[in-house]
């Protein structure tokens, strides 16, 4: 599952706010320019519509995570998205729900894909979801969850593969993503990183091919 409460994401933010059009330093911390340069989103008028209940992904379910558990942000324009994360839950999907639900889990996939294929979008892909662990990786990447357990081979079913690899490729689609395996990654490929999802049973070649072939597949 998403990275817990060392999530070091989660603490971006939290020294600067544009508000008004203007910097306004909390206490005495001064923002960073890099900082600025990826906040220029929030000033009045600026930042892309936002629509309750819209899914990224046709035929998802949206159910909204907790605001703890994410960042509001206005990707691709303000970062780069180049990676998609594969996870895989260590439980049910209903747990998994209520975890990204709970403001003191600090963490989040953008979706969850459930064993029958249902796929549940609980965070938009313009936002950055604290799933990976790492920041960078956060504020570049897709997560997507699994229902499941890294050491039960038969989490990973049929509709799950298929559902998954379709989500995949749109995702791929819209940002210009490879389809390979260094830009569709394991949540254990994630540099520092003490998880080890999606775990010795994911298939990667069965799962990489259904993703090239939902790529090129006409809508």
């Amino acid at each position: 599952m998403g990275a817990g409460k060392s999530d070091a994401d989660r603490r971006i933010g939290r020294r600067a706010l544009l508000a008004g059009g203007a910097a306004a330093a909390v206490g005495t911390a001064v923002l960073a320019r890099g900082e600025l340069s990826h906040l220029w989103w929030r000033l009045p008028g600026v930042e892309k519509p936002r629509v309750a209940g819209a899914v990224d992904f046709l035929g998802a379910q949206w159910v909204a995570a907790s605001p703890a558990n994410y960042r509001r942000a206005d990707r691709p324009d303000d970062y780069a998205i180049d990676r998609v994360v594969i996870h895989v839950t260590q439980g049910g999907f209903t747990s998994a729900v209520k975890a990204f639900e709970d403001p003191d889990h600090k963490a989040a996939a953008h979706y969850i894909v459930r064993k029958d294929g249902h796929i549940t979008q609980m965070i938009r892909e313009l936002d950055v979801a604290f799933h990976a662990g790492n920041r960078e990786y956060n504020e570049r990447s897709v997560g997507i969850e699994h229902e499941g357990f890294v050491e039960r081979a038969s989490s990973f079913t049929d509709a799950m593969y298929a559902a998954s690899a379709r989500l995949t490729a749109g995702i791929c689609k819209r940002y210009g993503i490879p389809v390979d395996r260094q830009h569709i990654i394991g949540h254990v490929e994630v540099p520092g990183t003490d998880h080890t999802d999606p775990g010795r049973y994911w298939d990667w070649d069965r799962y990489m091919g259904l993703v090239r072939s939902a790529k090129t597949t006409k809508s």
